[in-house]
């Protein structure tokens, strides 16, 4: 009896888990006024008084507050966000520095943020005699260049896509979309003063791509 009470322990935490998960979504996913306590019941199918139970942790960690009967998002959300594009960028750093080196070019990996195209890691060639300086942080439209362009590739689409002077004149890019880390919208391209050959530096592209998912995921 006791050991049977003892492998449950397991699932109930998991249960208590992904309800915990279900609850902020639900609080994240409000569109308007922030989501009362029976609001938030209905949207993860639990009891008020769970519901009441599930906040105390999520309200001790700062990722919820409440007001009244209504529950808004913490700033312990903000500072977990604040951490994702360093370990994104981290992970992203192995395949863009050997990109960068291959091709000759500076490397890249985009994100997108809403309408716009954020870089957030960059990798510039050690052996050229010069390259593209492209600064992260530089944001653009998703419509232009090949670092937007390649964000809004389906998956069973083209692999990668190549643009010239959409964002400075004379200059070349090639791009892929990260594909199968779920939540991401991102691409990894090679910018370059120098015409680029996208049917030889596009394998390479998507061969780096496939690598930052696989680190991701």
């Amino acid at each position: 009896m006791s050991a049977g009470a003892s492998s449950g322990v397991p699932r109930e935490s998991s249960l208590t888990l992904e309800r915990g998960l279900a609850l902020l979504q639900a609080v994240a996913d409000a569109d308007t006024e922030a989501p009362s306590i029976s609001d938030l019941a209905a949207a993860i199918g639990a009891s008020r008084a769970a519901v009441y139970r599930l906040l105390v942790p999520l309200q001790a960690r700062g990722l919820v507050r409440r007001e009244g009967s209504r529950v808004r998002l913490g700033l312990g959300v903000l500072r977990l966000a604040g951490r994702v594009m360093p370990q994104l960028r981290f992970a992203a750093l192995p395949a863009l520095r050997s990109l960068a080196e291959r091709v000759g070019a500076t490397a890249h990996l985009t994100v997108a943020d809403g309408n716009e195209a954020q870089a957030v890691a960059v990798v510039e060639p050690s052996w050229t005699a010069y390259h593209v300086a492209y600064r992260v942080g530089t944001r653009h439209p998703v419509q232009r260049g090949a670092a937007g362009k390649a964000l809004t590739l389906p998956p069973d689409g083209q692999p990668w896509l190549a643009t010239s002077g959409e964002l400075q004149p004379g200059a070349f890019g090639v791009a892929a979309p990260v594909l199968g880390v779920v939540g991401l919208r991102a691409s990894v391209g090679v910018v370059s003063m120098e015409t680029l050959v996208s049917d030889e530096v596009g394998p390479l592209v998507v061969a780096a791509a496939t690598e930052v998912a696989a680190a991701l995921s």
